[in-house]
């Protein structure tokens, strides 16, 4: 189709047609005639809000929502207590978290939200959930596990080092080099700059020290991993050519440290704010005028580069177990809060199981342990807040996965995706998790995926351990 076609069709300036033209490239990529991308199209057209999350022309239906060519009205949803807008991403959403989401819009102090398509039930905001506050913080919109984060690297030897006589080495050095679960701890503790930094900043940080140094290099429990995969650069983007490599991914973040922080602070927000309604207990916000705000927002940045330090040691522990070397690496927090600039003016941003995503900003988005994790570039979208999802987000409950799935079912599973998994808890089988293809399709407006990383050597927190996520 041309642009006189689109012309006619109603599609008069340059954004829009653009996006038109990307779609329907897109569309004929992956094998749809004209005769359908038009049909579609032409469907989308009358009806955006229904198509906001159409695999082809998502991007395009957003577009004409957010400029008011929408036959279903804003694309910004107001909650139903009448507080702050916020947009929504994906299908199928739980109706609890879209509840947690406009209980958190209704708060005082929030400007904005979105909820990400991964979204799913948690304290106080839903994970998956964004809200930018004026001049506020608030412990649980950052979440227990702060700055739990995701990173990845490409490492300097062939992937087909996973189908030899060198995948021996690999799983040798995830289980030498690593370590799972609520007290896990390495012997002779590990060093990083990160322990020279002040811990005096909050009294939790003085009395957790100890703690958290010997826990330095290790991962916690629940949907934390260390996997080996094959990693396929698509586009470029990373430095890296078209082509297939090796590659490690971990997820993991403070620890028990990072967790103690978030309780201690929400208890002392709590206290200030005696008249909040249950419902609003974990939303407990301080203005950061406050001293006790500004000692939760130093401990909360030092929990930052505690993160980091955590994956830069297992990283570079594990590749000098094989004496190899990183030709790239992507990571990103995905609990934190930051201060931005949004709606012309400055916001204090909470994203809660949801990635940094402003226009040029890389991350990864990780699936199951036996689907792909996506490495994306950030497309800037002020809908989202400059946010994409952090993974595929949950269907089944622990409790629920732990009585309804079997160990038999899941090793098939992952056996005919040829994944081999070292460890686990069952309620962190593939199918606990969306699909994340859909998930990705759905937000094709907030990033654009620059190749893909497939687990193949999977290491998790043995069953029976509590989750830390």
């Amino acid at each position: 189709m041309n642009d006189q076609q689109l012309y006619k069709l109603g599609l008069t300036n340059k954004t829009e047609l653009s996006t038109a033209r990307s779609c329907i490239q897109y569309g004929q990529a992956r094998g749809l005639s004209l005769k359908q991308l038009k049909k579609k199209l032409n469907r989308a057209l009358r009806n955006p809000e229904k198509h906001r999350d159409d695999p082809v022309f998502a991007p395009l239906s957003t577009l004409l929502i957010r400029t008011g060519k929408s036959a279903g009205g804003t694309n910004r949803h107001q909650s139903s207590t009448g507080g702050a807008p916020y947009r929504k991403w994906g299908r199928d959403l739980d109706p609890q978290a879209i509840r947690q989401m406009e209980q958190a819009c209704s708060l005082p102090v929030s400007i904005r939200g979105a909820l990400m398509a991964d979204a799913h039930v948690g304290y106080g905001l839903p994970i998956g959930g964004v809200l930018a506050t004026d001049n506020a913080v608030i412990p649980y919109a950052v979440g227990v596990d702060i700055a739990c984060r995701m990173k990845l690297t490409v490492l300097d030897m062939p992937a087909k080092s996973l189908r030899d006589e060198r995948c021996e080495d690999l799983r040798r050095a995830i289980e030498t080099e690593t370590r799972f679960g609520v007290g896990a701890t390495f012997i002779k503790r590990r060093n990083h700059d990160v322990m020279d930094k002040d811990w005096s900043v909050s009294p939790v940080l003085r009395r957790m020290k100890d703690r958290a140094w010997s826990q330095l290099g290790t991962s916690g429990s629940g949907n934390h991993f260390v996997e080996f995969g094959t990693m396929r650069v698509e586009r470029e983007g990373l430095g890296l050519k078209e082509g297939e490599y090796l590659a490690l991914l971990s997820h993991s973040g403070s620890r028990g440290t990072g967790a103690e922080v978030c309780r201690h602070y929400s208890q002392i927000f709590q206290s200030a704010q005696k008249g909040l309604p249950p419902e609003l207990r974990h939303l407990a916000w301080m203005s950061m005028d406050k001293g006790e705000a500004q000692e939760y927002w130093q401990a909360m940045q030092l929990m930052g580069d505690y993160s980091a330090a955590n994956h830069e040691l297992i990283h570079d522990h594990i590749l000098r177990h094989l004496g190899a070397t990183s030709l790239a690496s992507v990571e990103n927090h995905h609990n934190f809060a930051w201060k931005e600039h949004h709606d012309g003016r400055s916001v204090i941003v909470h994203r809660k199981g949801a990635t940094p995503a402003a226009r040029g900003v890389l991350g990864v988005i990780p699936g199951s342990m036996a689907s792909r994790a996506y490495i994306v570039r950030g497309l800037g979208n002020p809908d989202s807040l400059n946010s994409v999802s952090h993974g595929a987000g949950r269907v089944l409950s622990r409790s629920r996965a732990k009585r309804i799935l079997s160990w038999g079912d899941v090793m098939k599973n992952v056996q005919e995706k040829k994944v081999k998994l070292l460890s686990a808890g069952i309620d962190e089988a593939p199918a606990v998790y969306k699909d994340i293809e859909a998930v990705m399709a759905s937000q094709r407006d907030l990033a654009e995926s620059l190749g893909y990383f497939m687990p193949a050597l999977v290491k998790m927190a043995p069953a029976g351990e509590r989750p830390e996520d």
